[in-house]
């Protein structure tokens, strides 16, 4: 997960209860990373818990993760990792790589927590070479009208927000990732946990610069 800055207690408590999460979300992690190869950027790598997820064919995982404690978490972990992995401090909306410099990007519920979408999405597409895939897995806004309006009585007054490290709840991401020249290749939704909760729907997909 990305953030803009420090969330130290955030931080903690995600530290803390990630094993518990994997359980739901390491299959989900499983299936956003197969298949990829070369050398590939995760935005927002947290504290480290989708290393071990990678296949062998990764050549070189650059992790990026602002949080501090986070970070260092990730950095301790990448020394276990079964791929080669460089953990560096940035964040989505300026990421510390060269044009055209990956073969891939990965986002983990990621693009809820940045301050500015648009901007990340525009990085993104930036370090991609031409014809490689982002992969995503996000919280999106609800379809349902109500469950919407729920999710923007959360986020504007920051409460969410406040809350969970910067976390938004009902960013259209997807619309995000069109409007920002990506093409959805594969989607799909589904809700991780109570269909009831805020957090849902969640989407995995993969997409490339149209």
């Amino acid at each position: 997960m990305t953030r803009t800055g420090r969330h130290p207690i955030f931080a903690r408590v995600f530290d803390r209860t990630s094993p518990a999460m994997e359980r739901e979300v390491g299959p989900l992690r499983d299936e956003l990373l197969a298949g990829l190869t070369g050398r590939v950027v995760e935005v927002g790598a947290g504290n480290g818990t989708s290393f071990g997820h990678y296949p062998a064919t990764v050549e070189e995982l650059v992790a990026v993760e602002p949080e501090p404690y986070l970070r260092q978490r990730a950095i301790e972990r990448a020394q276990s990792a079964p791929v080669r992995t460089r953990v560096v401090d940035g964040v989505a909306e300026a990421l510390p790589l060269e044009d055209g410099s990956v073969d891939a990007v990965v986002e983990c519920i990621v693009l809820c927590s940045v301050r500015d979408a648009g901007r990340a999405l525009a990085e993104l597409r930036r370090v991609l070479k031409p014809g490689c895939e982002l992969r995503f897995l996000e919280h999106v806004r609800s379809a349902g009208a109500r469950k919407a309006r729920l999710q923007r009585s959360l986020d504007r007054p920051r409460l969410w927000p406040r809350l969970a490290g910067g976390c938004h709840c009902g960013r259209d991401t997807v619309a995000g990732l069109e409007t920002a020249g990506f093409r959805i290749v594969e989607i799909h939704s589904f809700d991780l946990g109570p269909a009831w909760l805020h957090t849902n729907p969640h989407v995995i997909g993969r997409a490339r610069a149209a």
